[in-house]
Order: C-alpha cells, then sequence, then structure tokens
C-alpha cells in the first residue's frame, strides 16, 4: 500500500528542536526526490527542504541554518527526517512529506508542530 505517514510534532518553546519523521510506503518512493512542506492556518501548503535520491538537499530561505533533512532509503519504504532546531514562533504549522514528482498520492496527516514564544 502506497501510504505516508508523519510523525515526531509537537510543542516546544522557541529555541526548541524536533525532529520530524515520515514513512513513506511504496517501492515508488525510493526513486524520488522527498519533500517536506508545511501549511499555515489560512495557508497553501509550501515545500521547505527537498532531498534528491542522490542526496543533494535545498532549502527555503527562512529555514536554512536550523532544518536539516535526510532521508534512508530501506525495501520497499523510504523513512524521511526533518531535524528542526532553532525553531521560532513562525515554524508553528502542519508539516507534511511528499513526493513532488508524484502528485497523485494522497497527503498525509500531517503532524502539527506548535513553538512558543
Amino acid at each position: 500500500q502506497v501510504q505516508l505517514v508523519e510523525s515526531g510534532g509537537g510543542l516546544v518553546h522557541a529555541g526548541g528542536s524536533l525532529r520530524l519523521s515520515c514513512a513513506a510506503s511504496g517501492s515508488v518512493f525510493s526513486g524520488n526526490d522527498m519533500g517536506w512542506y508545511r501549511q499555515l492556518p489560512g495557508k497553501r501548503r509550501e515545500l521547505v527542504a527537498l532531498i534528491t535520491t542522490a542526496g543533494t538537499t535545498n532549502y527555503v530561505d527562512f529555514v536554512k541554518g536550523r532544518f536539516t533533512i535526510s532521508r534512508d532509503n530501506a525495501k520497499n519504504t523510504v523513512y524521511l527526517h526533518l531535524q528542526m532546531n532553532s525553531l521560532k514562533p513562525e515554524d508553528t504549522a502542519v508539516y507534511y512529506c511528499r513526493a513532488p514528482g508524484i502528485p497523485d498520492i494522497p497527503w498525509g496527516p500531517g503532524t502539527q508542530v506548535t513553538v512558543s514564544s
């Protein structure tokens, strides 16, 4: 079964850290770039970090130097992680993982990250 399941969110004080994880089940993911997206209340989902199949990473400016994306390719599952350091209240959002090159796969439930000031 092809699915995306995110975990690891929670409530943290500003300056704290969280590590998000995603289990992307299905052999289709191993050959695709993977990304972490976030959705702020009332806003559209936006890509914040991307990792290619070769391990090259890219970040949007507002998370550079604070977030680190990584992936582990296992048999039939890709495990995607997002290490989030120096968190800010404006990082509060629901975070999702996704393979941007496979738009037909439904979004996972996401994981809520709340950063208090």
